[in-house]
């Protein structure tokens, strides 16, 4: 099958790789030249421009997005006067879902389809696949099944799930098609805000083994600190590059994140690489708006996003202020921090 590709980052070079090793034929475009040489390289058609790409497409045509949900209106309204009737248009970045409702409404009174493609596997999706999530409408969900099936994992080793072959469809697979449009990105969405509250279950019970070791410490003794009571209840020196790696090895607790953590602490056991200051790129808020639209109670995934929000100083001002009132009614002074 011919597919053009918009979006050549990290996971959209990978997934031409993918495809083009299954037999698929790619017109790639990106407004880095270097990646579009890359890939001409691999047997990729390279265009300079949207007309190009949109130009040496087969009738009707499947134009495949990779680009931050920010720039895919942009994008779109750049591309939909090459387009039509018949063409179909796959987002597979994170979007907004309601905004794939409002897309898919403008294009279908242009008879252009589109598709929403929540897509999880990140650098390692190359060699692992990646899982998809899809939302459109079933006749060109089914036309796209060949691009699907080729990128998605596959059932691999695995173990099937215990009466699964009585249920059928492609979900052993690693793609699914979840329903009419916005369905497959709220599927990742939410796939997404469960993601924030596991790396931060796993955060933080790292940081508690870490800092085990607290009763050895010299503490302050004064108004302004916390006593510490039972020092010797915390004198483990313990190592978290080994407590990771056995966890992996038949514990309730492993998973693929689990693995990348180990990975990341055998790497260098201090993670001194990193600052600390982690991003959301929207499906965590989304995920929690649609919580309270829904009145589903999802503490821990809110914690999980308030959490970011602090790693990058948004919880300054509340701090300064706390300090302050601290100030104000008991003459607390600050204490210089470590």
């Amino acid at each position: 099958m011919q597919l053009g590709m918009i979006g050549l980052g990290r996971m959209g070079a990978n997934m031409v790789r993918r495809l083009i090793g299954g037999g698929h034929d790619c017109v790639v475009f990106d407004l880095s030249p270097e990646a579009i040489a890359a890939l001409e390289k691999e047997k990729a058609v390279g265009a300079s421009s949207f007309a190009d790409l949109v130009g040496k497409l087969a009738k009707p045509r499947v134009l495949w997005l990779m680009v931050p949900a920010a720039v895919v209106d942009r994008s779109l309204a750049d591309l939909l006067p090459l387009l039509e009737a018949g063409d179909t248009v796959v987002d597979g970045g994170n979007s907004y879902y309601v905004d794939d409702l409002r897309r898919a409404g403008e294009l279908a009174r242009k008879g252009i389809r589109y598709v929403d493609v929540g897509t999880s596997g990140g650098v390692w999706g190359l060699e692992r696949g990646y899982c998809m999530m899809i939302g459109g409408e079933q006749d060109v969900v089914s036309r796209l099944d060949p691009v699907f099936r080729c990128l998605a994992p596959g059932r691999g080793d695995v173990p099937r799930t215990p009466g699964r072959e009585k249920l059928g469809g492609t979900a052993e697979e690693g793609y699914l098609h979840c329903g009419p449009n916005g369905a497959g990105h709220f599927v990742k969405m939410v796939h997404n805000g469960i993601e924030y509250g596991l790396m931060a279950a796993y955060a933080e019970g790292f940081s508690i083994l870490k800092s085990a070791n607290a009763g050895r410490a010299e503490r302050a003794a004064d108004a302004e600190t916390a006593p510490l009571r039972d020092p010797e209840h915390y004198r483990y020196e313990l190592d978290l590059r080994d407590i990771a790696e056995v966890w992996r090895r038949g514990s309730v607790v492993a998973s693929w994140l689990l693995d990348l953590t180990a990975s990341s602490l055998a790497g260098d056991a201090g993670l001194s690489q990193f600052s600390g200051r982690v991003s959301d790129s929207g499906e965590g808020r989304w995920t929690i708006k649609a919580a309270v639209d829904e009145a589903v109670p999802a503490p821990v995934l809110t914690t999980a996003l308030y959490a970011r929000f602090s790693s990058r100083g948004e919880s300054d001002f509340q701090d300064r202020l706390l300090s302050a009132l601290r100030f104000q009614f008991g003459g607390h002074h600050e204490k210089p921090g470590k």
